[in-house]
């Protein structure tokens, strides 16, 4: 059989605009008008590669079967979808089947087609396919509840930063308490800030991220808070506590060699941060109350580049003020350690065809996203806390985020 990857086309199914195909996608930076296919694993860009059968079709029929791929196009292309719901499938065989030399590539050669043909003779559908947000875990219950009930507290008890982001006529990605919302047929990512307010030059990956999906919930690590040495500039930026809008997109927009999937503010004028205006190089209420040489307060600023991507295997915050996310591990659906150690790269440069290295977890959270994004549907709802929120909800505590972190740093 002929390897299927990115740009791979079943005969006839070649787009006639591939401009037009890939719009959609390509709305960012240097990807605007390209018209191949960006691997951003293997740094390089995929033409589209038309065959002689209709292979790409009956993959993307069992992937939807098999609970990967909801909403398929079948439409003979192996595009960006198709690429995230067979690396799904791989790391679902990898980790709930326990194939440890699978590697989720996104490459569909003898060894994943043989899994595909062994799913297909057994009927096998996944769990991931078998949830939704009206058949939710317990995890995904308890945690919009939680969501809910940062709500109500924080609309009475905003604190001085959010009572500053109360006065703005306009807070463009960033959304007021009273306005945060929280629909279940959404796509939520929650962010635990932990130590903000400790100076530190150098910040560590010790926060995490719970992404609740499809009625399910995955956590991940990374940092939410900037490394001065990242930043350039000694009064940082700390994008500010609350939720925010995101869409679908691309980071290193600007830099040809390193262009890949991410997220940014939805709307293009940014989302609300503050910087780090007393200079002691920590997230605290005395930031907010810095005033300028004309006695006016400098208060929050919108900024459009605060994205969320990813940081390597965790080693290094790469973070300027983004919200980053680790490739190497992950607590999947039923809160099992999944270790990507194995193939995450720790940097850009191992992500080429011969290291065959790849994000890692970062991966599984972007598919994720791709795959089980209700139609529609682009961009997700992101509240960023801090630890001790998480005492506002019996069903977790304080203590359930260091625990967290320590199982997931544990590998």
């Amino acid at each position: 059989m002929a390897v299927l990857y990115l740009g791979s086309c079943d005969a006839g199914k070649k787009p006639k605009s591939r401009k037009d195909f890939l719009k959609p996608y390509h709305i960012d930076g240097l990807l605007i008008g390209k018209v191949s296919f960006r691997d951003d694993d293997r740094t390089k860009w995929r033409s589209f590669r038309e065959g002689t059968d209709d292979a790409v079709l009956k993959l993307q029929q069992f992937l939807f079967k098999a609970g990967f791929m909801p909403r398929a196009a079948f439409d003979g292309v192996f595009g960006y979808v198709t690429q995230a719901a067979v690396r799904l499938f791989q790391e679902y065989v990898r980790t709930m089947e326990g194939v440890a030399n699978m590697v989720p590539d996104g490459i569909v050669g003898s060894g994943t087609m043989r899994h595909i043909t062994r799913w297909k003779k057994e009927n096998k559908i996944s769990e991931w396919g078998n949830r939704s947000s009206n058949n939710p875990s317990e995890a995904y219950t308890n945690w919009m509840q939680l969501l809910h009930e940062a709500k109500l507290h924080y609309t009475v008890n905003p604190g001085p930063i959010l009572k500053h982001l109360n006065s703005l006529p306009k807070t463009y990605a960033t959304k007021k308490p009273s306005e945060w919302t929280f629909n279940t047929n959404d796509i939520h990512l929650i962010g635990v800030r932990r130590k903000q307010t400790q100076s530190a030059i150098r910040r560590e990956n010790d926060d995490l991220f719970f992404l609740l999906i499809n009625g399910m919930v995955f956590t991940f690590w990374g940092s939410t808070d900037a490394s001065v040495n990242m930043a350039g500039r000694k009064d940082e930026a700390f994008l500010i506590e609350g939720q925010h809008l995101y869409r679908f997109g691309w980071h290193k927009i600007s830099v040809e060699k390193k262009i890949y999937r991410a997220l940014k503010p939805l709307n293009p004028r940014g989302v609300m941060i503050i910087r780090d205006w007393d200079d002691d190089n920590a997230y605290t209420d005395k930031d907010i109350k810095v005033k300028d040489s004309q006695e006016n307060l400098k208060g929050l600023r919108v900024n459009p580049s605060i994205n969320i991507h990813w940081t390597g295997i965790g080693r290094s915050n790469f973070s300027a003020g983004c919200q980053v996310i680790a490739g190497k591990s992950y607590l999947n659906h039923k809160n099992e350690l999944q270790d990507c150690s194995k193939f995450a790269s720790a940097s850009y440069g191992g992500l080429t065809n011969s290291n065959k290295k790849t994000k890692g977890a970062y991966n599984v959270f972007t598919d994720l996203i791709l795959c089980y994004a209700p139609k529609n549907v682009t961009h997700l709802y992101y509240t960023l806390g801090r630890e001790a929120s998480l005492d506002l909800s019996h069903n977790f505590g304080t203590q359930y985020a260091s625990n967290a972190l320590e199982r997931l740093k544990s590998v």
